[in-house]
This record gives structure tokens, C-alpha cells and sequence, in this order.
């Protein structure tokens, strides 16, 4: 399971208050908590606090005098992915995300390719998200076909079929999973097939639960990639579990020790 860390996001108060003051503190310790968890990126987003391109190279640069961790870039503005990009330090990177929106594609992916960077495509166009599995299927397609014509192999590609709230949109859950099936079907090896977890809890109590629920049925259907709170250890302890119940690790009995030592090693 490739887990991306959500925490340096200026959705979270303390984010937002560091890059507005430029303040390294908060941003470094983040990197290097989720790093230690055993994070294989760190998603980095400066969110709606900004739109200057300076402020996601500032963002970019601070994590990386921290971690030597990866880094997924992540705006829905181009030119501040650009900015992100041109301040890494070549080290392996993350774009985060295009859509399926042909002017998107034309601009993202060869930056991918400039930047030997992978990419996630998030499975909605200019109609807007996604409300059944056929169009998650068509865009993710989509996506995942212009990506291989300009180069990018299969294990560069990350699909995203929109993961929503349950508890505004619980029949949206299943054509998710349905979806997450289809596009392991696309190739072989099939495409990387990542969520943002935490928007399936959105708003409601259960968080925890729900999200830990949602995660282990996506994998038996094929999903191996995740944005998520990697420093929530039962969520960890149930993506070890799953991936020994499917096939994916060699049981033995002390296996959650085994997973354990090997995320702080990866951290």
C-alpha cells in the first residue's frame, strides 16, 4: 500500500497560519512525524490560503530540509504545480492531480514526463464530478490512455475515482468500489488506484471506523494507494491485516510487529 501524507495541507489551521507567516516550524515537524510513520510521500498543498506560486516552492523547500521523504505536489492550479516541481531537489515526485479535462491533460502530463514524475488522475472533466461508475470508468480511461501515449508506464499512473462523504452521498461509496474493480482491468500491470481517505468521513462521527471499514474493501478491490492520516495506527494495523489476508505478506503471528518495524524503517 503506497500511503501519501495529508497533514501538510493549508486546510489545517496550523498549515494555513505557517505559510501565511512563514513560519518553518509547524511544516517541518508534519514532515518529519509522517515521515517517522512510514509515509512513502508527503502530499504538499498550499490549498485555497494562496494561489502565488512562491508560496508552494516556500512550502516545497521547507519539507524538503526536513525529510528526504518524496513529495506529492498537489493544486488544482498549474502554475503552482510548476513552482513546486522547478523547487524539488531530485528527489522522486508525486503530481497531484490532473483531470480528464483535455486542457489539463495537455498541460500536466509533460510535465509528468519532463519531470519523471508520476501522476494521479482524478476521474472528472469538465462536467464536473462523477455521480455513477461508467463516467468514473470513461475518464479514469481516459486519463490512464493519455498518459501511456505521452510515455508514462503504467506504475507512473495513479487513478482517483472520487471518493465521497457517506454521510451525504452513501450510494456514491459502492460505485466507487465498483470503479477501483474496472480499472484494475485497464492494463497489466494495471495503473496505481489511490483515494483521498479522508473524504469518505466527512462530517461524520465514525470517523475512524468508517474510514478503516472503506479502506479494506477498496484493497480486496483493488485500490493500493491512499491520501490519508498515516499517523492513525489502527488504520495501519488494518492495512496490515488486509494485506495479509490477501495473499499480499507471509503470515506469521508477530505480523503487525514485522509491518510496524518495517514502516519505521521506511521512515
Amino acid at each position: 500500500m503506497i500511503l501519501i501524507g495529508e497533514r501538510i495541507n493549508a486546510s489545517f489551521k496550523d498549515i494555513k497560519q505557517a505559510i501565511l507567516e512563514k513560519d518553518k516550524r509547524p511544516v517541518q515537524e508534519w514532515a518529519r512525524r509522517q515521515a517517522e510513520a512510514g509515509a512513502d510521500y508527503l502530499d504538499v498543498n498550499i490549498g485555497a490560503v494562496s494561489k502565488k506560486p512562491e508560496d508552494m516552492a516556500w512550502l516545497v523547500e521547507t519539507v524538503q530540509e526536513a525529510v528526504p521523504t518524496p513529495i506529492s505536489v498537489d493544486s488544482t492550479t498549474v502554475e503552482v504545480i510548476k513552482a513546486g516541481l522547478k523547487a524539488l531537489d531530485g528527489r522522486p515526485v508525486l503530481i497531484n492531480s490532473t483531470t480528464a479535462d483535455d486542457r489539463k491533460l495537455e498541460q500536466l502530463i509533460p510535465l509528468a514526463v519532463e519531470y519523471n514524475a508520476s501522476l494521479i488522475g482524478v476521474a472528472m472533466d469538465e462536467r464536473g464530478s462523477p455521480q455513477d461508475v461508467a463516467r468514473r470508468v470513461e475518464n479514469g480511461a481516459k486519463i490512464f490512455a493519455a498518459a501511456v501515449e505521452a510515455g508514462l508506464t503504467p506504475e507512473r499512473i495513479f487513478l482517483d475515482p472520487i471518493l465521497m462523504p457517506i454521510k451525504f452521498m452513501q450510494a456514491q461509496v459502492k460505485n466507487v468500489l465498483e470503479a477501483i474493480q474496472q480499472y484494475t482491468m485497464l492494463s497489466d500491470p494495471p495503473p496505481h488506484i489511490s483515494v483521498g481517505l479522508s473524504n469518505i468521513c466527512s462530517k461524520a462521527a465514525e470517523r475512524g471506523l468508517i474510514t478503516r471499514t472503506f479502506l479494506v474493501m477498496a484493497m480486496a478491490f483493488g485500490l493500493d494507494a491512499a491520501v490519508c492520516n498515516v499517523m492513525d495506527s489502527e488504520l495501519l494495523d488494518a492495512i496490515a491485516t488486509a494485506e495479509l489476508i490477501l495473499n499480499k505478506e507471509i503470515y506469521s503471528d508477530s505480523y503487525l510487529r514485522a509491518f510496524r518495524m518495517k514502516m519505521a524503517r521506511a521512515g
